[in-house]
């Protein structure tokens, strides 16, 4: 069975930073693209970044040369490091891996950006 965790989200102030991580449990980890997504108040959930299997690696385009997705694949975790934080940036973040046409997520990780 597939199970993805979150972890490290938290509150900064404008211009701070953060580095999520996502635990992927079950074989085949480096098989697959990851993604992450996230979803503020009141919106519909958008896709952050993904990274492939072979590294390459995609971004929207609000959150290019800011966030930098990356994955360990002796550790079975995907990384999200975030630079720059703006208010906008404030959601809950998921991670997702599609295997076939099933979709995995995780549980989602808050991050607040505030002064």
């Amino acid at each position: 069975q597939v199970q993805l965790v979150e972890s490290g989200g938290g509150s900064v102030q404008p211009g701070g930073s953060l580095t999520l991580s996502c635990a992927v449990s079950g074989s085949n980890f480096s098989f697959y693209s990851l993604a992450w997504l996230r979803q503020a108040p009141g919106k519909q959930r958008e896709w952050v970044a993904t990274i492939e299997n072979n590294g390459k690696t995609y971004y929207k385009d609000s959150v290019k040369g800011r966030f930098t997705i990356s994955r360990d694949n002796d550790k079975n975790t995907l990384y999200l490091q975030m630079t720059t934080l703006q208010l906008e940036d404030t959601a809950v973040y998921y991670c997702k891996q599609q295997r076939g046409s099933t979709h995995y997520w995780g549980q989602g990780t808050q991050v607040t950006v505030s002064s």
